[in-house]
């Protein structure tokens, strides 16, 4: 069977967002880079990849603040994602955070609010400060990261819980654990997948694998591999500080994987043979 990558993902809501956005991770740290960033950012929505990945954690705030100056007059066609650490995880920590988020990023409701990864608050807390966001109209949507099947288990048997959008993992042709049991599990549930680092911030560029089948489809590697996690009915959020580089992984979601490169795919990266812990960058 061969894969087309889709433009569209499917939230819980029945809303449907660009499948294929942009991450911001490292990006805003560096101020000789930030003209350029801001451009790179400004044209991806251009072409489309109008859901934009932030975080508190990302430079200390330093990405927000850079995405809040690079869409201000277009936040109407963004999709716009950022985190809660989980140290500020507590019902009053998670709104005094979104509140700081949406300080930097200029604006006053996010689309989606996640929280970054686990860790020492209940999730009944981070629930509970998710329901007030949202009661005040400040977030639209809430979700997780780096959560695997048991705590997500956990999560949905929560009153709210079941309300869950998207659950954010590191997935990419090097790691593809979650597709033993997380994937199908939130296939199920209906939480949509979000793929964080989906070319390992570069590494995989270089793998023979990857690079031979890209040769094969007169692609790049880094459109194949975007290719492949669309195909997979994730959304990949790409980080890109560079207009060119923007340009290149947009053409991912017109990219045709056959059913030979999809079969070269899985004999250079194997699916798992088992359950994996889930993996985190």
């Amino acid at each position: 069977m061969s894969s087309e990558s889709t433009e569209k993902l499917t939230l819980p809501s029945g809303e449907e967002i660009a499948a294929l956005g942009q991450g911001t991770w490292y990006l805003g740290e560096e101020p000789a880079r930030r003209q350029q960033e801001i451009t790179a950012l400004r044209l991806g929505v251009d072409l489309g990849m109008t859901v934009v990945d932030t975080a508190e954690m990302y430079g200390d705030g330093a990405a927000e603040e850079l995405v809040g100056e690079a869409l201000q007059g277009r936040r109407e066609e963004i999709f716009l994602v950022s985190k809660v650490l989980p140290g500020h995880a507590d019902r009053q920590g998670t709104v005094a955070a979104c509140e700081e988020s949406l300080r930097r990023l200029r604006t006053e409701q996010l689309d989606l609010y996640l929280l970054h990864w686990r860790g020492q608050w209940p999730l009944e807390e981070t629930l509970a400060g998710f329901a007030d966001l949202m009661d005040a109209g400040k977030i639209r949507y809430w979700g997780v990261s780096n959560l695997d099947v048991d705590d997500m288990v956990e999560l949905t048997a929560l009153p709210g819980g079941d309300a869950v959008a998207a659950d954010q993992v590191l997935y990419n042709l090097f790691r593809r654990g979650v597709e033993w049991d997380l994937l199908p599990w939130c296939r199920e549930a209906g939480a949509a997948i979000m793929a964080y680092s989906p070319i390992e911030q570069g590494r995989l560029l270089k793998a023979e694998g990857l690079v031979a089948v890209a040769r094969s489809l007169g692609a790049t590697p880094a459109q194949v591999a975007l290719a492949w996690v669309l195909a997979q009915g994730a959304a990949a959020i790409p980080r890109s500080g560079s207009p060119d580089h923007i340009r290149e992984i947009r053409g991912a979601v017109d990219l045709h994987l056959h059913p030979e490169a999809l079969d070269a795919l899985d004999k250079a990266f194997p699916p798992p043979g088992g359950p994996t812990p889930l993996e985190m960058l």
